[in-house]
């Protein structure tokens, strides 16, 4: 069975980084490697990290020079990486403990090389919700319009990973990765089970929501090279399908 290199960036998550961590420690599927990339400006959360999981030899830590971003992160992680598959897990993001093994059989079964699972959200205490895609299998034209897919959910075949896949924006970068790839023709299949937990973090960039408009629009009119009036009108559909999603 393949090697998986879990990629995950870290920014001021130390309440979540070590549970995120133990989630895939505790996968059934135990041929992967881990690799954090430190991306804080700050070193206590670094000694923190070092002491915790140094002597364990599935986890590298990465400790960037100066605060690159999340999606610079990735990148580094996937340049680092040995697996023939590469993972996605945010810091404040935890895994069910058969994602792994569930997601790389999918994967081996039908030959597909982007692959992503359902989500549970947890907005609030009192407050989750369930989010999958409609459709199973999602192209370029699809992703163009809204994107269904949860970062921490996605595996792919390291062999249709360009350099820097992920590029320099706070928020929405994913988007603009998962367009990357399915211009080339590739799909993403959807393995129709909740297997991920996603927390809302009230100080995240994730959360900030004129930071997401604005990279939103960045998508469109920077990275797909769209003119202002179809970077606005593209913008508007993202929104609405975004909130729909949390009702």
């Amino acid at each position: 069975m393949p090697l998986v290199s879990v990629i995950i960036p870290y920014y001021k998550k130390i309440d979540y980084i070590k549970q995120s961590i133990n989630s895939v420690l505790n996968q059934t599927y135990k041929d992967f490697e881990i690799i954090v990339v430190y991306d804080d400006d700050t070193l206590s959360d670094f000694n923190l990290l070092n002491k915790e999981f140094k002597n364990n030899p599935k986890i590298k830590i990465i400790r960037n020079s100066s605060n690159f971003g999340a999606g610079v992160s990735r990148n580094i992680g996937i340049k680092n990486s040995n697996g023939e598959i590469v993972a996605f897990l945010d810091a404040d993001d935890f895994w069910f403990p058969e994602k792994l093994e569930k997601q790389i059989n999918f994967m081996k079964k039908n030959k597909f090389d982007f692959t992503f699972c359902n989500y549970e959200k947890n907005i609030s205490l009192k407050k989750k919700i369930k989010v999958e895609s409609k459709k199973d299998k999602l192209g370029y034209f699809d992703l163009i319009n809204s994107c269904d897919i949860g970062l921490s959910t996605v595996m792919l075949n390291k062999k249709i990973i360009k350099n820097n896949l992920f590029p320099s924006i706070s928020t929405q970068e994913d988007l603009v990765a998962w367009l990357k790839i399915t211009k080339e023709n590739i799909y993403a299949h959807k393995l129709n089970e909740y297997l991920v937990i996603w927390n809302k973090v009230n100080n995240s960039l994730s959360s900030s929501f004129a930071q997401k408009i604005s990279d939103a629009y960045k998508v469109y009119y920077v990275y797909e090279n769209f003119n202002f009036f179809k970077s606005i009108f593209y913008l508007i559909k993202l929104s609405l399908f975004s909130i729909k999603r949390k009702f």
